[in-house]
C-alpha cells in the first residue's frame, strides 16, 4: 500500500472495530448502522466524540478491506491508537454489532476470531463478552 495511512484517535479505533465486523459479511445491515450509531451516542467511552467521524472511519475501513494485508494493516492502525485497557471494550462493541440484526453470520464469527486474537483477548474473558452480548440482544 503506497499511501499514508490515517492515524486514528482511541474512539475512531473502536468505531473501525464495530464497522469492521458489520463488513465483514459483505452486508452492512442498517440495524448494524443504527447500532454504530446508537453505541457512539450514548457509550460513555464516547463522550466528546464526533459522530461526524463515523463516516471517514468507515470508509478507511472499506478501503483497507479492499487491498492485501489490509486487515493486518486495520489491526495495526487500532492497537496503536487504542490503549490496551480498551482491547477488551472493542471486543465487546463489536460483538454487540455483531449480535445486533439477530443473526451471526459465519464472516462475521472469523472477524470476531480475528479480533480476540489481534487484541490478545483472554479466551475467558472473551465468553463472557459474548455471552453478555447475546443476552443483550436477545428476542423473544
Amino acid at each position: 500500500m503506497t499511501k499514508t495511512l490515517p492515524s486514528l484517535s482511541p474512539q475512531d479505533a473502536l468505531v473501525a472495530v464495530m464497522v469492521a465486523v458489520s463488513a465483514s459479511d459483505e452486508t452492512i445491515r442498517t440495524s448494524e448502522l443504527v447500532a454504530i450509531e446508537r453505541t457512539v451516542n450514548h457509550m460513555p467511552v464516547f463522550a466528546g466524540y464526533d459522530i461526524d467521524r463515523i463516516r471517514p472511519v468507515a470508509q478507511t475501513v472499506y478501503a483497507l478491506f479492499e487491498v492485501e494485508d489490509g486487515l493486518d494493516a486495520l489491526f495495526g492502525l487500532v492497537r496503536n491508537a487504542l490503549p490496551e485497557r480498551l482491547f477488551e471494550t472493542a471486543y465487546a462493541l463489536a460483538c454487540d454489532i455483531a449480535a445486533a440484526d439477530g443473526v451471526l453470520h459465519q464472516p462475521e464469527l472469523r472477524m470476531l476470531e480475528e479480533i480476540r486474537g489481534e487484541l490478545a483477548i483472554d479466551r475467558l474473558h472473551a465468553v463472557a463478552i459474548e455471552w453478555g452480548a447475546r443476552a443483550r440482544h436477545a428476542t423473544l
